[in-house]
């Protein structure tokens, strides 16, 4: 990922850089999604402004965009058209025509060999994603009860009816502006 020198107000830019077959990502890895798209009007995209770069947009919000994307890609625009074609005609079959998958096993299995040659560890289950503490906390911080931050004893209705019918006050001479003025 890629910020210009104007972020946030252009978008950065994802590239990947090992090999992805997949309909909105370019042969040189470039990654083609709206999210990331400047905000100008451009009629021809098919793309309404709102789907387009604004600066509300965060490192979270498009790394969940592209996860979206890898899982649902986007076959009306597409960056690699081949791509496309096969993952349409796979997700048609409901799975029997293979071509597609077996590309991606092929690709992922390459990134794996490769990301160990460089003594990165590949998650493989979901266990393995989640971060897990190593240890314990010796000294575990104390939890606050949230029911300290709050009085049900004090009620401010109570106190002003009993000033009113009274008939006092904090302030005897009746000023309350606080600058000793009465």
């Amino acid at each position: 990922m890629k910020f210009p020198p104007d972020y946030p107000y252009s978008p950065p830019s994802i590239r990947f850089l090992t090999k992805v077959w997949h309909p909105n990502v370019y042969e040189n890895g470039d990654l083609c999604i709206s999210i990331l798209h400047p905000p100008v009007d451009d009629p021809q995209s098919g793309e309404l402004p709102c789907e387009r770069w604004n600066p509300t947009q965060n490192v979270r919000t498009i790394l969940l965009s592209v996860i979206s994307l890898l899982n649902e890609p986007n076959t009306f625009s597409p960056a690699n058209v081949d791509a496309s074609v096969m993952y349409r005609r796979w997700r048609d079959s409901q799975g029997k025509d293979n071509e597609y998958p077996n590309i991606i096993r092929r690709q992922a299995l390459a990134a794996k060999a490769e990301a160990e040659k460089e003594g990165i560890v590949v998650p493989l289950t979901l266990e393995d994603y989640c971060i897990k503490p190593k240890f314990k906390p010796t000294n575990p911080e104390p939890q606050l009860d949230m029911t300290d931050f709050y009085d049900d004893d004090y009620d401010l209705e109570d106190t002003e009816d009993d000033e009113q019918q009274s008939g006092e006050s904090d302030y005897a001479d009746g000023d309350d502006s606080g600058n000793g003025e009465s």
